[in-house]
């Protein structure tokens, strides 16, 4: 059983930056692909960023967000930068045994309990 613990959230203005960490104990961290998902109010959860054999990013993040991870620490990092209104969600993180991303939030096995990321206008 792998528990997943994320902190980093608040709240930022429009343009700011935020980093937010993941947790992980239990399993093999670093054969685990490691995965950011966002839900937003009404809105399904949707894939932002994901890190295993490669990284991949939703188009909307590109260029603002980075995911990177310290097996050493057992944990992953998403570096939100040039934050919009629109990033404003819950933010989750997941992990899938393997190390192949996928965007289907399905694919994952193991979930934290989220952090939430409130950005003004």
């Amino acid at each position: 059983q792998v528990h997943l613990v994320e902190s980093g959230g608040g709240l930022v203005q429009a343009g700011g930056s935020l980093r937010l960490s993941c947790a992980a104990s239990g399993g093999t961290f670093s054969s685990y692909a490691m995965g950011w998902f966002r839900q937003a109010p009404g809105k399904e959860r949707e894939f932002v960023a994901g890190i295993g054999e490669i990284t991949s990013y939703v188009d909307s993040v590109k260029g603002r967000f980075t995911i990177s991870r310290d097996n050493a620490k057992n944990t992953v990092y998403l570096q939100m930068n040039s934050l919009k209104p629109e990033d404003t969600a819950v933010y989750f993180c997941a992990a899938r045994i393997q190390l192949i991303v996928f965007i289907s939030p399905t694919n994952y096995q193991y979930w934290g309990q989220g952090t939430q990321v409130t950005v003004s206008s």
